[in-house]
């Protein structure tokens, strides 16, 4: 693991088109429910089976809600093989901190009055 980057470091790197690789580690759901825009969900629990997808990568970023727990990814993703030569940072202040600054993007629901007439059979 690099360190930790700045919420403002990621938005800025996303910004600038970077060829950066934001990982989110929350569950499926939480990440459906809001992510940043162009990150990949990769839940904790799941990291190690699935660490080969981030081989290759020049620059991956984790993040979490708070940023604590993307630490322990960092470092476990930094540790793998087939990424020692990529930068891997936790993006430090989380998700809460992101989301207060800059937004974050929801996937959408059906409307309610769509998802009602979907059902119906007339």
């Amino acid at each position: 693991m690099d360190g930790e980057i700045s919420t403002d470091e990621v938005k800025q790197l996303l910004d600038d088109g970077t060829d950066v690789h934001v990982v989110d580690i929350r569950d499926e759901r939480s990440f459906e429910h809001s992510h940043i825009p162009g990150s990949e969900n990769l839940p904790f629990h799941e990291l190690t089976g699935r660490i080969d997808e981030l081989e290759g990568r020049d620059h991956i970023v984790t993040v979490c809600p708070h940023g604590k727990a993307s630490v322990q990814a960092a470092q476990l993703i930094g540790s793998y093989e087939g990424t020692a030569d990529a930068r891997v940072e936790s993006m430090e202040g989380g998700l809460d901190e992101y989301g207060m600054k800059y937004g974050l993007v929801r996937d959408e629901e059906p409307d309610a009055d769509e998802s009602a007439n979907a059902e119906s059979p007339f």
